[in-house]
């Protein structure tokens, strides 16, 4: 008996009306990308591993899937290094790609590859899929897709504010009540400084960043784990616990790190963006969130996570300025900042909440029924001019029982039904039923384009 066929843990398959409910996210995405400025690209699906490997951290090292090269990669390996079982460095010899983990670190590739061919800044928006090799649960996939948009070639805050606007436009217009929590990598450096490891930065952020998923209290012991003090976990914890309005944390932020510079520099930037956002005004809340670290190595500046207000779900949007990323690929000093929207947590989200349109898996607006071969072909006729006026219109492939046509229909959510029998044929005749309310009316081939054309006939 034949192996019953599947799919690796933490993908999917999608259906039409799946599809067209993630068609529904990608172009409403798409569509502000585009009302904002910004330009499209793609890259490729796999990168160079010397592109990717560190620029995120030994843990997001670690969740790269390494493509096995073709031919016979164990040829160059000796007897020895196959009994040392050194799974890094057999690796390196069987692996020289890999599938990519995000769309920055590409982005960052492309821009150093084609410098010579870009205006800067430079807007750009990529919507493609990206790999993790993470452990599968909800929410969470192997196989995901984002959804991109970065400024690059520009110091300016104001790209800053111009994402929190493009942020709150898209989720506004998506239907999604959100909480967009901001921080500065500035402001957290500055507190490694004063609670004396500076030297830790890495180990804190990527503890921290973890806050949500296993609480403060374990994070406490990572960080104890990782070789942090006590005075120093000590000094953290109220840092990480404050609470009130974005001003009042900003004022006490003030104050803790008056001796830090950079810290200092963070504070300077966050008030920045905040208030211009705060006078321009936006639907969504702007949350300080000092705990907020992204633990992604490259982030320099502000950082951005966006968070569902009605569903418990983790980060929905995310992302930051990075002012060197280029630099590890020999183009320093380039600034650039970004966002990422993760397209099937938001879609999780809007399911949940029942956002999504009612018709989206509507693909045709009128099928005629078959009754024959001469009827067919004049229903074809009918059929070819509506698609020349943009109709979406079918023909019922097969000479079936009417129930079996009308059950087809009515399963497809067809919103009408059309009928070119015998005594319709050689007349410029078609009646058309409503399959809403039932009503059938005898057109002409004109007040059907006429009718279907408008974009409230399926209503």
């Amino acid at each position: 008996m034949a192996q019953k066929p599947g799919i690796p843990k933490g993908t999917r398959d999608f259906s039409p009306v799946e599809m067209a409910r993630r068609n529904y996210i990608f172009d409403t995405i798409k569509r502000n990308f585009r009302l904002f400025g910004y330009k499209q690209i793609e890259t490729p699906s796999m990168e160079n591993l010397s592109t990717l490997m560190g620029k995120y951290g030994e843990e997001g090292d670690k969740l790269l899937f390494k493509i096995q090269n073709s031919g016979d990669f164990l040829k160059s390996c000796d007897d020895q290094e196959l009994l040392c079982r050194n799974l890094l460095r057999l690796t390196n010899k069987m692996c020289e790609k890999g599938l990519r983990y995000d769309l920055t670190v590409p982005f960052a590739r492309y821009v150093v590859q084609h410098r010579n061919d870009l205006v800067l800044p430079f807007k750009r928006y990529q919507i493609q899929p990206v790999w993790r090799a993470d452990r599968p649960q909800k929410g969470r996939y192997r196989e995901f897709y984002q959804c991109d948009a970065d400024i690059v070639g520009s110091d300016s805050l104001l790209n800053e504010v111009d994402l929190l606007l493009l942020t709150d436009k898209n989720f506004s217009d998506l239907g999604i009540n959100v909480c967009i929590h901001v921080n500065n990598r500035k402001i957290l450096t500055g507190i490694a400084e004063v609670i004396g490891e500076a030297d830790r930065l890495i180990d804190i952020t990527v503890a921290i960043d973890k806050i949500d998923k296993i609480g403060l209290d374990n994070v406490n012991v990572e960080l104890r784990e990782k070789g942090l003090g006590e005075g120093a976990v000590n000094a953290l914890r109220p840092i990480l616990e404050l609470s009130g309005s974005n001003d009042e944390k900003l004022a006490v932020m003030s104050e803790i790190l008056k001796d830090s510079e950079t810290g200092m520099k963070g504070i300077e930037e966050l008030r920045e963006v905040i208030g211009a956002v705060g006078r321009l005004g936006i639907k969504s809340e702007i949350r300080l969130d000092i705990s907020l670290a992204r633990g992604l190595n490259y982030y320099t500046g502000t950082i951005i996570e966006v968070k569902a207000r009605d569903v418990a779900i983790g980060s929905i949007s995310g992302g930051g300025r990075y002012d060197n990323l280029t630099g590890v690929f020999g183009m320093p000093g380039l600034s650039g900042v970004g966002i990422s929207y993760g397209a099937d947590r938001i879609y999780d989200v809007m399911l949940q909440l029942d956002l999504f349109p009612e018709d989206l898996g509507q693909t045709v607006k009128v099928m005629f029924v078959n009754f024959g071969t001469r009827e067919a072909e004049q229903s074809m006729l009918y059929i070819k001019a509506l698609r020349e006026h943009g109709v979406p219109a079918q023909l019922y492939p097969d000479n079936a029982k009417m129930k079996k046509q009308m059950s087809a229909a009515d399963s497809d959510n067809v919103p009408y039904v059309a009928f070119v029998g015998e005594s319709e044929l050689g007349k410029d005749a078609i009646v058309l039923k409503d399959m809403k309310s039932g009503e059938q009316t005898v057109v002409s081939l004109a007040d059907l384009i006429g009718r279907l054309s408008c974009p409230c006939a399926a209503e």
